[in-house]
C-alpha cells in the first residue's frame, strides 16, 4: 500500500500513527476551564475511530464527523473542478452540518450527558 506513490505505508507503520495520534490528542480548553463539553468534543476521538475503520463508532461518538468530511471534500473538488452552483452546495453542507453539531449537542443535553 503506497500513500501518494511516495513513501511506503506498512500496517505496522499506520498502527504506529494511530498509536502517536491517541497519545497526542489534544484537549479541550472549555472542558477543561468550564468543565462542560463543548460544541466539538468528540470530533478527534471520532476521526480516531474512523480511520480505525469502526464508522459505527465513529457516528455514535460525533455524528458531525461524516457530514464534515464531506463537506471539506465537496469544497476541494469544487476548488479543482469550479462546479456551477458549487458555492450553494457548500453553504447548504454548511448549514447542514451546523444543524447537526446543534442539535446532537441538544440532544447530549436532554440525555443528562451534559450538565449546564
Amino acid at each position: 500500500m503506497y500513500f501518494l506513490q511516495i513513501m511506503p505505508v506498512t500496517p505496522g507503520a499506520y498502527q504506529s500513527l494511530l498509536q502517536w495520534l491517541e497519545a497526542h490528542m489534544l484537549a479541550c480548553p472549555f472542558k477543561k476551564y468550564l468543565h462542560m463539553e463543548c460544541l466539538g468534543c468528540g470530533l478527534q476521538r471520532s476521526i480516531l475511530l474512523l480511520l480505525k475503520g469502526d464508522v459505527a463508532g465513529s457516528i455514535r461518538m460525533y455524528p458531525a464527523t461524516l457530514p464534515i468530511l464531506a463537506t471539506l471534500a465537496f469544497l476541494l473538488l469544487h476548488l479543482w473542478f469550479r462546479f456551477r452552483h458549487g458555492a450553494a452546495i457548500i453553504k447548504c453542507l454548511q448549514l447542514f452540518v451546523a444543524i447537526v453539531i446543534t442539535g446532537f449537542y441538544i440532544y447530549k443535553i436532554i440525555q443528562h450527558q451534559i450538565v449546564i
